[in-house]
């Protein structure tokens, strides 16, 4: 069963600013990033367990290639994953679930 997917504002804002970032550092690796991380949601879609559960809320799925992670929490009731986060591994990991 696939579910929907909504994203955080914050989610959005670290997937537009790693995506330039990486763009800046080589043309064309942006898309690649992005692709990576749609690649990890369009895998939590139809399989919303296969992330860690790290927290009693949030999930994380590792993106390939990337040191990234997919922070989401689900709602099987009404079949939605929330997207919490496009978290950078190399970052405080305190401030991962921070709402």
């Amino acid at each position: 069963m696939i579910y929907n997917v909504v994203f955080s504002d914050r989610s959005r804002k670290e997937l537009e600013e790693s995506w330039a970032w990486y763009e800046e550092r080589q043309y064309g690796l942006g898309d690649r990033f992005s692709e990576a991380v749609i690649n990890v949601i369009e895998q939590i879609e139809t399989d919303p367990d296969k992330g860690l559960s790290r927290n009693t809320r949030f999930r994380e799925a590792i993106v390939k290639t990337f040191p990234f992670l997919v922070i989401y929490r689900v709602d099987k009731q009404d079949k939605v994953i929330f997207i919490h986060s496009i978290f950078h591994s190399n970052r405080n990991p305190r401030g991962k679930y921070k709402v």
